[in-house]
Formats: structure tokens, C-alpha cells, sequence
């Protein structure tokens, strides 16, 4: 028999070649393998009827294999099956073509006669009907065997690992699956949940598709109760280092208050009341605030620094860029201009200037990833703020923290994020929500338009220009790289340079160097740009207040998130935004997705769409690195089974605060620095 923790050369049957293809993937022992968990299930018990037309979603077919060709082109080349319905045609047509792209091998491996299960989106092209780049498995005749692993019963598809084909993959897993012991357990048993070995049959080789279900939720319920006690571990042993209580004092903040012009929102003072609440704390302070687009993070993060500020030490608030870094510095010298404090601007830019005397001795920082490397600016720093804290790797956060003796600390997201996915990528820190906008934010009327003709968009941006406003175009694609007709950023503004002569027009994307992009953004801020051709890089960043339009081409390809920071661009000023999403009227399913933002306004609703839409896979990997790695990635939509893994680990550290005792098994899954006695 064999245990989880087995090398895998012990489970036999591996030859040499097999052993290292499974070893370049990853996987050395028996759960490494099992743990390779099928993509996706096909029931081969019943396969779906040849089709009669295209079809949105994939389908499973089983047929015969009539002639193949292929075809050389300039650019490569096509193969081609023809593959008619197994039953001799009796559902629909009968007959469909799969075609490859420059993967001309692919006649070595299917032939005229063979049988042939097939995965794809059917297409109709002239009346024919097509399925290109289909998933595939050739048939062998034992497959007929009712004992074989590969028809007549639910099959699993896994991911390909090079060197091991499908088929093999499958054979082994079973044959591994077969040999397990049965009495292996998880770290932490779900109540009620299955035995470890029926799990793992279940998600491969289930009696059901509920049972394969199931069985995923299990294993999703490990990997969030993983993630969870994580970071509550990891909120634990921050709460019980020693700190220091700041923010008692509040004259500063009391005097701010009253030179300001307007009143704080509802939620900007409960935000501050929390803050404050940590900061009188002995232990240090961690802190999320997130907010909808204009919700006011910046008056925010001014009182903490404020309450930093009185206490006698240093505040230091680190942007992504240098452009936002200068326009936080802006906002601090023009709104705390009464208080007389010492506010400097560091960048890698700004950080020798003359006035480095100023620099030195500030009482509150302003910069980018340049406030990490210049050890003489700080004192005795209190509080550090990270605004665009996803702009942000982990380490470098540390760094900047590491400047202070167990500073507060507080980041801050300009992206609002659904609550399942707060309690997963920011399950270690208290959370404040923005949820009011500041009186006298001007509105976006946001309009879909399905392609409309060049000439009316072009009358309607130079109507605009005329007025002496600003524009934002935005595309998806930087270069021509995008498989299809699409128009990339760069193609798009020679064109719009040609239909708007005597207007400067801008191009920003990804592929430009920081400093080109610092000087376009500067250039369009400063007024010397009229329009700005952009892809999304533009989504967070400076206020533009001059810029009151934003036309976004194959609106499609973006995720509603997105889109609606995007147009959070629009409107900053007095003046009212207008923004145009144009899109393909072709894309049916976009187009509806695309109305919500026609409908709403409000950024949690329209984030909580976006992950049922997209998924929490998208939306995950424009949060923070490494999240995007989860293996149950599609559970994250579900509520209950959260809060239920948040519950069973603060169980976990309940009964056993040190994972020493009862729970002792559960130390293998802690991540933080130092191990688990950090």
C-alpha cells in the first residue's frame, strides 16, 4: 500500500522517462501526483449529438475519422479531420471538420478509421460546420473493454504534462489511486467531510458528476481553511508584538477639519474612527481601505497621518508611480497648507534636489519605491501608507516598513473587491469601506454603442476638443498582436492624428519606458495633450480634471471592474463625464454584461458582477501576486463555503493557539516569514 508522502518511484510501473516528465512538473510523490486533479469530466457513458448548427458553449463528441489533409501556407500551415458521427449520422449533419494551425505533426497521430472523442466550440463558416483546435483523444480498441479507463464511464481530463500522454497519465493515476492506503488523513478533518482516499476517487474517477463536485468542494474547503489560517496566524502573532499607541492627540486633525471647505462623508469619519481605534492600540496597526472611484481615500490617509503626525513621529506614503507621487504631494501641501507642516516629495527623480535639508527633515513623506532606499530620511517613522497597494510586491512593502519600529500600517485599493475575495487575499487585515461619494463629484452617463460609424465618433471627440476638454481613447491591444481584426493602441493613434489635424494627440502603454510614460501623463495633465491614446494603463493613476470623455473600443475584452475604474478617469473635475463603450454588435453575451455599467454606478456592485461574469480567476490576478495560483479559483463565489473555512480555522487557533497540540499536523501549511514560530 502506499502513503501520500511516498516517493514515486515506489508506486512501480513509472519507467525512467515517465519518472522525470513527472518530476519536471512538479510531482515526486503520491499526493503531488493526486493532487493533479482533472480539469474538467467527460460522461462517455453518453456523448452529445453531431451538431446542426454553432454552438456557444463546448461539446463532447464521439465519431470516425473519414480523411484528413493538409495544407501549407506561407505562415505555416492546416491539418485537417473530417470526422462523421459515430452512429452513421442518425443526430443532425453528421459530419463536422476540426482543424489545426501550425501543428502540422498531427498527421502522424490521426488517420482515416480511427476513432475519435473530440472537445470544442462548434463554428459556421459558409454553411460548413468547423471546430478548430478541438481537444482530442485517439480510441484504442480495448477501449470497447467495459473495464477500460477511457470510455463508457466519466473520464477525467487533466491538464498536459509534457512527456506523458493523456491516456498514460490516467492509467497511472488510477493505478496509484488503487494502491493508496486507506487510512491516510488530512491535516484538519472537515466535519462530515469524506475519507481522504474516497475524495481523491471521487475527483478523479467519480460514479457521478456530483460526486466529482463534491469532492472539488472538499478539497477547496482545505485550501481556504489553508488560507484562512494563514492569516489569522499571521494576525495573531502581529497583535500579540509589542507596538506603541499613537493618535491620542487629535489638535492637528481637529484644526484640518476646520479648515477644510466641505465636510467629511459618512464613511470617510467612521473610516477615521477606525483608524484611529488601531493606532491607540499597543500592537501595531493593518489596515485595508478600500474605496469605490472618488470616494475620498486620500482625506483618509491625511487624518491617520495627521494622528501619526501629533505623536511625535513620521509619516511616509508610498504611490506607484512618480506622477501620482507629485500629485499626492499636491493635494498634502494645498490641503494642509494651514497646519505648517514640513511635507517633502521623494522620487527616484526628486530625491537630490536642493531643498534635501526639507527632505530630511519632513514630517510626512511623500514618494515612490525611492522612499525604500534612503535610510537618513527617517526619524522615527509611525505610519506608512501604500496607496495602490497591488502596484506593490510583498517585499516591497516589508522593505519600506522595515524603516520604523513596528510601524502602523495602512494600504489602500482604488479597486472595490467583492467580500469573498477580501476575506482571501486580505484575510490577515481590518477592513474600512468607502461607500459615500463627496458631494459635488460630477456624473458619468455611461453609453454603449454597437460599432458605430468612424465619422460620427470623430465629429463627436472633435465636438468635445473643441470646448476645450480632454479625451481618453482606450484599446486593449499595445501591438499587432491580437490574432484577429482588432486595432491595436498603436495603429490607432496615427489614425486618430490624421482625422484630428491641428489637436496634439497622446499614445501611453504598457511597453514605454516609466520615464516616457511620466512625461506623456505630465504632458496631458499639463493640458499640452488633447487626447490620450491609451490601453488600460491609464485605470488608476492621476486626476486629469480637464478630461471629461473616455471612448473604449471592443469594450468587450475588458472585465465591468475595470471599465469602471477606467471611467473613473472622467468627471474628477467640476464638469460632468460622458463616457462611450463601443463593442462588436455581434458579442450578445458582452453586450448584456456591458448594459450593467449603463445601469450602475456603484463599483461593489459592479466588482460582485464582474466575479460572477468573469470568475474569481480574472479578478484574482489584478489584486496581488501569487492569488491567481489558486487551485479552486471557481469557489471563491461561494459565500458559505468562506465562511465556513474562516470559522473552522479560528476553531483551529481557538483550541490550539501554537499548533502544538491537537492541530499539530495543521504547521505544514503556515507560509510566514521565519516558520512558524516567528
Amino acid at each position: 500500500m502506499l502513503a501520500l508522502h511516498d516517493d514515486l518511484s515506489t508506486a512501480g510501473a513509472l519507467n525512467p522517462r515517465e519518472a522525470a516528465a513527472l518530476a519536471a512538473a512538479g510531482m515526486r510523490s503520491v499526493r503531488e501526483l493526486l493532487d493533479h486533479l482533472p480539469r474538467r469530466h467527460e460522461d462517455r457513458r453518453r456523448f452529445d449529438a453531431f451538431p446542426v448548427q454553432a454552438s456557444a458553449t463546448p461539446i463532447c463528441l464521439r465519431g470516425t475519422v473519414t480523411d484528413t489533409a493538409r495544407k501549407r501556407f506561407a505562415r505555416g500551415g492546416l491539418f485537417e479531420a473530417v470526422v462523421v458521427d459515430a452512429a452513421g449520422g442518425v443526430f443532425g449533419s453528421g459530419t463536422i471538420t476540426c482543424r489545426w494551425f501550425h501543428l502540422p505533426y498531427l498527421h502522424k497521430w490521426i488517420a482515416a478509421g480511427q476513432q475519435i472523442v473530440l472537445f470544442g466550440k462548434v463554428k459556421d463558416q459558409g454553411g460548413r460546420l468547423f471546430i478548430d483546435h478541438p481537444e482530442f483523444e485517439v480510441l484504442d480498441e480495448d477501449d470497447a473493454d467495459p473495464r477500460s479507463l477511457h470510455l463508457e464511464r466519466i473520464v477525467p481530463v487533466y491538464r498536459n504534462i509534457s512527456g506523458i500522454s493523456q491516456r498514460r497519465l490516467r492509467e497511472l493515476i488510477h493505478r496509484t489511486l488503487a494502491a493508496l492506503r486507506p487510512d491516510e488523513t488530512p491535516p484538519a478533518p472537515q466535519p462530515g467531510g469524506l475519507p481522504l482516499h474516497q475524495r481523491y476517487r471521487d475527483a478523479h474517477f467519480p460514479e457521478s458528476i456530483d460526486a466529482a463536485a463534491i469532492a472539488r468542494r472538499e478539497f477547496a474547503f482545505e485550501e481556504f481553511l489553508r488560507i484562512q489560517l494563514n492569516a489569522l496566524w499571521r494576525r495573531q502573532r502581529q497583535r500579540s508584538a509589542p507596538g506603541r499607541s499613537l493618535g491620542k492627540r487629535t489638535r492637528l486633525l481637529t484644526d484640518w477639519y476646520h479648515s477644510l471647505p466641505f465636510d467629511l462623508t459618512a464613511s470617510q469619519k467612521q473610516a477615521v474612527h477606525e483608524i484611529a481605534a488601531d493606532m491607540r492600540l499597543p500592537q501595531a496597526m493593518n489596515r485595508l481601505l478600500q474605496g469605490d472611484v472618488g470616494s475620498g481615500k486620500t482625506f483618509v490617509a491625511m487624518a491617520a497621518m495627521l494622528l501619526a503626525v501629533e505623536s511625535g513621529c513620521q509619516a511616509a506614503l508610498m504611490a506607484p508611480t512618480q506622477i501620482l507621487a507629485e500629485q499626492h504631494h499636491h493635494s498634502f501641501m494645498h490641503w494642509l497648507a494651514p497646519l505648517g507642516l514640513r511635507i517633502a516629495l521623494c522620487t527616484s527623480g526628486r530625491g537630490q534636489r536642493s531643498d534635501s535639508d526639507i527632505l530630511d527633515r519632513a514630517q510626512i513623506l511623500i514618494g515612490t519605491h525611492a522612499l525604500i532606499h534612503r535610510d537618513h530620511l527617517y526619524d522615527d517613522l509611525g505610519l506608512v501608507v501604500i496607496d495602490e497597494q497591488h502596484k506593490f510586491g510583498v517585499d516591497q512593502r516589508a522593505a519600506l516598513v522595515r524603516h520604523g519600529r513596528m510601524p502602523d500600517v495602512l494600504v489602500m485599493s482604488a479597486t472595490p473587491i467583492p467580500r469573498t475575495l477580501v476575506m482571501t487575499v486580505y484575510g490577515d487585515l481590518d477592513v474600512s469601506v468607502l461607500r459615500d461619494k463627496p458631494p459635488g463629484r460630477a456624473p458619468v452617463v455611461t453609453t454603449l454603442l454597437t460599432n458605430p460609424s468612424a465619422r460620427a465618433i470623430t465629429a463627436k471627440l472633435r465636438s468635445h476638443l473643441d470646448e476645450g476638454r480632454q479625451a481618453y481613447l482606450v484599446y486593449p491591444l499595445i501591438g499587432e498582436d491580437g490574432g484577429d481584426a482588432s486595432v491595436s493602441v498603436v495603429e490607432a493613434a496615427a489614425v486618430w492624428r490624421k482625422r484630428l489635424p491641428g489637436y496634439e494627440i497622446g499614445l501611453l502603454h504598457g511597453r514605454l519606458g516609466p520615464e516616457e510614460k511620466e512625461d506623456v501623463m505630465r504632458r496631458f495633465r499639463d493640458g499640452a495633450l488633447h487626447a490620450l491614446v491609451s490601453t488600460s494603463v491609464i485605470e488608476v493613476g492621476v486626476d486629469v480634471p480637464n478630461a471629461t470623455l473616455l471612448l473604449v473600443y471592443q469594450a468587450e475584452r475588458f472585465g465591468l471592474a475595470q471599465l469602471h475604474q477606467l471611467r473613473g478617469r472622467i468627471g474628477r473635475g467640476g464638469n460632468a463625464g460622458e463616457c462611450l463603450l463601443i463593442a462588436d454588435a455581434k458579442q450578445g453575451e458582452a453586450l448584456a454584461k456591458l448594459r450593467t455599467l449603463e445601469d450602475s454606478s456603484d463599483g461593489f456592485q459592479i466588482a460582485e458582477e464582474d466575479l460572477r461574469l468573469r470568475g474569481p480567476g480574472d479578478v484574482l490576478g489584478t489584486l496581488q501576486s501569487g492569488t491567481a495560483a489558486l487551485r479552486f479559483a471557481e469557489f471563491l463565489a461561494d459565500d458559505r463555503l468562506l465562511a465556513e473555512a474562516r470559522a473552522q480555522a479560528e476553531l483551529i487557533l481557538r483550541e490550539d493557539p501554537r499548533l502544538d497540540g491537537a492541530h499539530r499536523q495543521c504547521r505544514a501549511w503556515l507560509e510566514v516569514a521565519g516558520g512558524p514560530d516567528a
